[in-house]
């Protein structure tokens, strides 16, 4: 890290330290070009890649996935069920890459732990009052502790919308920055639910404020509300970690997440990382796809591309 570099970072952590001195940031961040974003995201959403570039992209998107199951009818089976697919998602093929996580409510880690024990395999857990956000801070804490307690190695917190929404950016900062005390070794990755932010500007500003009370990786969505991970707002969240590491000498990583079903989806959003931050980001400690369908259509073209045949997606087991 530079000199420079170390003085901004040092001089960005006091933000958190007065409400006035972080609002004063985050509405000083450069206002994101609405129409340049979407037009910028879908430029690169037309990009075609070659066979042999499309076979090492779909091995580098299966193993940047995190498997998701967060219903209320989940159960150990189910879970244990997953975590086996996760290890091996082609038991036919010992060649295909395992998955990059298995993620979880909190309540399904030890049976998802007595699985991938001892595996490359991450187990994350959502916490901090999934879905909403809306618990008392000592609960969210409770609810964290017990997961990383249980086995969970990442954590998958939500942030309070109404907070930052309403301008109350230190509470949400606060509520980051002891989430990830109380993770302790855990990775944190920060959900910002951007389907709920209503502009790319809240957007850029909740990244930021993600990235400067510590998060690990910021996450677009929870997959439970209408509009989740779009590719303009994956890009803006690409530029705010580009821009966080030129200013602090961190990288933090990225996890779009809901609504990326296919292969041909899961490699425009590999385009756009390339294209956006580099190469330092094609990797699954840098970036992973919330999804849980969006496996067995990467088996599906994987199993294409290796034999010629093209097999349905009964093939492969339900997620």
């Amino acid at each position: 890290m530079t000199a420079t570099a170390t003085s901004a970072r040092s001089d960005l952590s006091e933000l958190g330290r007065s409400e006035t001195a972080l609002r004063t940031f985050l509405h000083g961040l450069p206002g994101v070009d609405q129409v340049g974003a979407e037009q910028r995201a879908a430029q690169l959403g037309t990009r075609s890649i070659k066979t042999t570039a499309k076979a090492e992209a779909i091995d580098l998107a299966i193993r940047m996935v995190d498997l998701t199951t967060l219903e209320g009818a989940d159960t150990p089976g189910k879970v244990r069920a997953l975590a086996t697919k996760a290890l091996r998602p082609d038991p036919a093929d010992p060649s295909c890459p395992h998955v990059g996580a298995v993620c979880v409510y909190p309540a399904m880690v030890p049976y998802v732990a007595e699985v991938l024990r001892g595996s490359a395999v991450h187990l994350a857990s959502v916490a901090t009052a999934f879905p909403s956000g809306q618990a008392p801070l000592e609960v969210k804490l409770a609810d964290t502790r017990a997961a990383v307690e249980a086995g969970a190695d990442e954590i998958d917190m939500v942030i309070n919308r109404g907070a930052f929404l309403a301008g109350r950016y230190s509470e949400v900062y606060d509520e980051i920055v002891a989430t990830k005390e109380a993770c302790g070794d855990a990775h944190l990755k920060v959900i910002l639910e951007t389907g709920e932010l209503a502009t790319y500007d809240n957007v850029r500003r909740a990244s930021w404020l993600a990235m400067l009370a510590g998060g690990d990786f910021i996450k677009t969505s929870t997959g439970k509300v209408p509009v989740a991970a779009t590719p303009p707002v994956t890009l803006v969240m690409l530029e705010a970690v580009r821009d966080f590491r030129a200013a602090t000498g961190r990288q933090v990583g990225v996890k779009p997440a809901g609504g990326i079903r296919t292969t041909k989806d899961a490699i425009k959003y590999l385009v756009m990382v390339n294209e956006t931050v580099g190469p330092d980001w094609l990797d699954p400690d840098w970036f992973r796809f919330g999804a849980s369908s969006l496996l067995n259509d990467l088996l599906m073209q994987r199993t294409k591309l290796t034999t010629g045949v093209y097999s349905g997606p009964d093939y492969f087991t339900l997620d």
